[in-house]
């Protein structure tokens, strides 16, 4: 592997130089290389090209490539947005996007093919640096030197334009990710004086109406300006007394794209873009607050420290690419979720009113299906505050939210609800479990009002039926299977808290994924009304076979909160063992994937599908089985294969932190695979040395000499100075501090938790109530 961080940091930046951005920048990676904060509300970086995700209706396939905007394989950048999402395999966003330009004005973007006909310019990969907060590229077609930075509400151009050239900007506010023709509903620029511009858009995409005001301050004044309509309204009213296109400072319309020259007598232009989803005032403010009289080189040296402090949370020892792997997943964990608030607390919610966030800070970019899984227990670990406010977050949502429920996927004040079960409920569950300051009757009202939604599919009939027919539900299977696991969740957090009354409700619906286990078959089935199963079940096929991006090959082992339980439904531990090992080690033939977008051959180890995450508890549940040494195993080679410090080098979405907090989890040597549980599954260890800083002071250090890909076997494990037997470690542990101590070996010790006691939590070995 090669190291491809190129960026000159400063000399207090000790693990932040390990972060490689563009790690997942192409491929299914779908990571974006620009600058922000941490949990930053700005994500200032290149768009480098403009496919719609509708043309009259009709999906776009290549537009899934761009979902954060950026693919390493162009070469021509269209311009620079503010706004993107991390990882998705759906998107949006893309706002109020910027462009340097000289020579002829162009208003168009342009084409790949075509970039002269357009504003959009050629450029070198050579030429391109990236770094936390941090962007830097050469546009070839002009030869403008562009830098990025940010703020967590800011984000800050450096632009240096060649001698002798003219200097315009374009800011367009029709271009956006996962755009189609309609999607900007209405866009406002204002001319409030030769340096400060105020305006707004809104959109209706997968955020449906998404406010975006902005702020935009330039270090000169502008000289001449003017915009343009892609197409002329049908009404004007009369403004039609005006020449709004031409120095006009109230700019108006559905398809604007505007322009401001400047005077060319110095090469440098500073550009200031504050957000807000609350108003232009609140845009001002944050302007003002975060970016005001601060050159661009003081705000990246301050957003490069704010780097520093979050990253430095954990330290390691091991080879380049493995520090650049462990500390880029850490900086991807660390950009969704986001702030949504303005500085002085204010913020839009789902109901579309305006709130002021009282005694906590608000986010948004909730991916719950994913996060859900690693994401937020890492958060909740090593970042607990942050995780705290955000389960504040989701339990506002829940209070604005019409509908009732709990995130399902949000983003920008708005609900997406993309994708199924009801996973916000686990996030709470697990902030209980593990001690957030949260109040607990509040997060049980949300959560057993989420976990009872009407509106939401097959919910109701699941409870009465103990199952979601596949009669009219065409992922009955897999939300049987991840109710159940959402049900577990708030089961076992009031069984922690004493709310014997929720607990009672839950642990029976906590066993029904049973339910969706067709004895004949072998394997998780959708089952109709009538309670027959699909009779043709084909248990490789992704699609159309009752499960959410997945099979019944992986979705059958989506029992986290019981792998006992499906161990005796498959057969016993022996059982259970041998059906790991053959999804790990079967070939999936293309066939079964290829109309799935979001599972490709990089995904893929045999069978187990990692690039997805409805599987990425299942090596560890090796730990139930008749051999739990295979854990080490397969957990090496996942990581081998699917975290490279490489362009093309994540294996799958990185889902806003999902894959990469996987990886941060395994590299320690434990992962969780019931959140909503106290307990951590271990695995072996991937780096010799790591030490993680918890906020209440207190370390976890991870020893672990010798460890390599010969010697992944554990042959002992001390905690404390201790000999430890057990496969698992509980969260009191890890919060009082403690020293974990492996010795790794090239051969297993087959032996190793066998005994009673040893292995980890199952339900269906916990007494009833």
């Amino acid at each position: 592997m090669v190291l491809l961080l190129c960026v000159p940091l400063s000399a207090g930046a000790q693990v932040a130089r390990y972060v490689n951005p563009m790690i997942g920048t192409t491929g299914m990676g779908h990571c974006f290389p620009g600058a922000c904060a941490p949990f930053g509300a700005v994500q200032l970086s290149p768009d480098t090209d403009t496919i719609p995700h509708n043309v009259a209706g009709k999906y776009q396939p290549r537009a899934y490539d761009y979902c954060a905007g950026y693919q390493y394989t162009d070469n021509t950048i269209v311009g620079f947005s503010h706004t993107h999402l991390s990882g998705t395999g759906h998107s949006d966003l893309g706002d109020i996007l910027i462009m340097p330009q000289t020579g002829a004005l162009q208003l168009n973007p342009g084409t790949k093919d075509d970039p002269d006909g357009g504003y959009r310019q050629r450029f070198d990969h050579a030429t391109e640096q990236a770094g936390p907060g941090y962007y830097e590229v050469t546009l070839a077609d002009s030869g403008v030197r562009a830098r990025l930075t940010a703020t967590r509400r800011v984000g800050v151009h450096e632009y240096t334009f060649p001698s002798g050239s003219n200097q315009r900007l374009i800011v367009d506010l029709l271009h956006g990710i996962y755009n189609y023709d309609g999607k900007v509903l209405w866009s406002s620029l204002r001319v409030v004086s030769d340096t400060l511009l105020v305006g707004y858009r809104i959109t209706d995409g997968w955020a449906r109406c998404n406010y975006t005001y902005f702020a935009i301050s330039f270090s000169r004044p502008v000289i001449n300006y003017g915009c343009s309509e892609k197409r002329d309204p049908a009404y004007r009213g009369f403004w039609r007394k005006f020449d709004t296109h031409h120095n006009f400072p109230d700019m108006a319309g559905r398809d604007m794209t505007a322009w401001f020259e400047f005077d060319s007598s110095r090469p440098d232009l500073t550009v200031k873009v504050a957000l807000s989803g609350v108003s232009g005032e609140g845009a001002l403010k944050n302007l003002e607050a975060e970016a005001s009289g601060k050159s661009f080189d003081r705000i990246r040296n301050e957003t490069l420290q704010a780097w520093e402090r979050e990253l430095g949370a954990v330290e390691c020892e091991g080879s380049e690419d493995q520090k650049a792997a462990l500390y880029t997943s850490l900086y991807h964990t660390m950009i969704n979720p986001s702030v949504y608030m303005d500085v002085d607390g204010r913020y839009r919610g789902v109901d579309g009113e305006i709130h002021v966030a009282d005694g906590f800070t608000n986010y948004t970019v909730f991916s719950v299906w994913d996060t859900y899984r690693a994401e937020h227990p890492l958060l909740g670990l090593i970042k607990k505050s942050r995780n705290t406010d955000m389960v504040r977050s989701m339990i506002e949502h829940w209070k604005q939210n019409p509908v009732g429920m709990l995130p399902v996927w949000s983003l920008m004040g708005n609900e997406g609800w993309c994708m199924t079960g009801y996973h916000a409920v686990s996030v709470l569950a697990d902030a209980i479990v593990k001690g957030a300051d949260i109040d607990r009757d509040e997060a049980f009202r949300a959560m057993v009002a989420t976990a009872n939604c009407k509106y939401f599919p097959s919910v109701k009939d699941y409870v009465s039926l103990g199952y979601a027919p596949f009669d009219g539900d065409a992922t009955a299977a897999s939300n049987t299977l991840e109710y159940s696991f959402d049900d577990w969740s708030i089961y076992n957090a009031a069984l922690y808290a004493g709310r014997d009354d929720i607990a009672r409700e839950f642990r029976q619906r906590a066993l029904n994924y049973r339910n969706t286990f067709d004895p004949a078959a072998g394997f998780a089935s959708p089952r109709f009304r009538d309670g027959s199963f699909k009779k043709d079940l084909d248990p490789y096929q992704t699609s159309g076979e009752g499960f959410i991006e997945g099979n019944s090959w992986n979705f059958s082992f989506h029992v986290p909160q019981d792998p006992d339980g499906l161990a005796s439904l498959m057969g016993g531990r022996k059982a259970l063992r041998g059906r790991l090992d053959t999804l790990f080690t079967m070939e999936l033939p293309e066939q079964f994937y290829a109309d799935n977008e979001d599972i490709t051959a990089d995904c893929l180890v045999g069978g187990y599908v990692h690039g997805n995450e409805p599987s990425h508890h299942v090596p560890y549940l090796y730990a139930w089985s008749d051999q739990p040494w295979k854990v080490q195993d397969r957990i090496r080679t996942i990581m081998n294969k699917m975290y490279r410090n490489e362009i093309r080098g994540l294996g799958g979405n990185d889902d806003c932190g999902q894959m990469s907090a996987w990886y941060v989890f395994s590299a320690m040597g434990f992962y969780p695979v019931a959140p909503g549980g106290d307990q951590y599954v271990l695995g072996a260890p991937y780096l010799p040395y790591m030490k993680v800083r918890l906020e209440n002071g207190n370390t976890v250090e991870i020893k672990a000499p010798g460890v390599s890909d010969t010697n992944r076997y554990v042959r002992g494990v001390k905690l404390n100075g201790k000999p430890y037997g057990k496969l698992y470690i509980t969260h009191s542990d890890l919060e009082k501090g403690c020293t974990l101590e492996f010795v790794m070996g090239p051969k297993p010790d087959r032996k190793r938790g066998l005994g009673e006691g040893e292995r980890p939590y199952s339900l269906s070995t916990v007494p009833n109530l």
